[in-house]
């Protein structure tokens, strides 16, 4: 098993995310899934093999599903470097490392919002609503368990902070900054992609409690850009050990907040290194949700 924490292109890496790193490249970008992984906002110092493979791979998986209800920004995925040359750029010496973990897409304008949509009441709707009795601001109905399915999915927007917590929105406060068709249009898309992600996953023994969304613009269109429905972007749940009214493991990085918060670490840099059991506890969970909702085991570059 392979850990890329940086592919070291020979070109400047144009922005640089917890997880993924973005090359510009004559106008098009090379958007590549490393093996960093995150927790408590922080970036931890040991890499989760193969990770980004998965992450990469599952989007690529997820954009072709999805054309039929929203336009994205993928072109091609980088499965071999004749591909990046075609698209990019004959003469760059592009790694190896590369493989598997990268996609060519169109250069959108960003919309700076998460767009989060909700089937279920877990994780910081859950807290709210144990204090308020609202998720995201809104009054729900007395009486509801954690974990449990939402009469309808609910679209929760937040800002999207490069640093630090991402902070809920109101409908008018996302109405006020990207204004009312295209607030309508988010909300509309993620709706409709999160009800067919999660009706297919579902069909497949995975329960898709929920996920956010990224958008952006090109040509006034309103695309799906970044990753779509992974282990990162959501909470997925094995349907088989489901139940109402607590707390539900999930294929993502679960282990790793568990071990981190029963570490002793105070939330404050550095943070610790992980076990190597959980390293690779957390990489066969991430290998394992890929294979239950493509049918295929992951594809692991030489």
């Amino acid at each position: 098993m392979s850990v890329v924490m940086d592919a070291n292109l020979p070109v400047p890496v144009s922005y640089r995310g917890k997880v993924r790193d973005t090359y510009e490249i004559f106008g098009k970008l090379l958007l590549l899934a490393t093996d960093r992984i995150s927790a408590f906002d922080f970036v931890l110092p040991c890499g989760i093999p193969d990770k980004g493979i998965v992450l990469n791979q599952l989007s690529g998986f997820w954009f072709e599903k999805t054309r039929h209800i929203c336009p994205n920004h993928l072109i091609a995925m980088v499965n071999d470097l004749s591909t990046a040359k075609e698209m990019l750029n004959k003469e760059i010496d592009f790694p190896r490392s590369i493989i598997g973990r990268s996609m060519v897409v169109n250069k959108a304008e960003r919309i700076s919002v998460e767009a989060v949509v909700r089937g279920y009441i877990s994780g910081s709707a859950w807290e709210e609503y144990s204090k308020s009795g609202t998720i995201s601001g809104v009054k729900q109905i007395s009486g509801m368990q954690e974990s449990q399915k939402l009469d309808t999915p609910m679209f929760t927007p937040t800002t999207k902070a490069d640093k630090g917590h991402d902070m809920p929105m109101n409908k008018q406060q996302l109405v006020d900054m990207i204004g009312k068709d295209i607030a309508d249009k988010v909300e509309e898309l993620s709706i409709s992609i999160y009800n067919f992600g999660a009706k297919y996953a579902l069909e497949r023994g995975i329960i898709i409690a929920d996920t956010k969304f990224e958008f952006g613009i090109i040509d006034n269109q309103v695309l799906l850009i970044d990753e779509v429905l992974t282990p990162d972007s959501s909470r997925f749940w094995d349907i088989k050990n489901y139940e109402v009214g607590k707390s539900q493991p999930s294929f993502d990085k679960q282990p790793v907040r568990d071990w981190l918060a029963s570490s002793g670490w105070n939330k404050q840099p550095p943070a610790p290194m992980l076990p190597e059991e959980i390293i690779q506890q957390t990489s066969k969970r991430y290998k394992n949700a890929y294979k239950i909702l493509t049918g295929k085991d992951i594809v692991i570059p030489e």
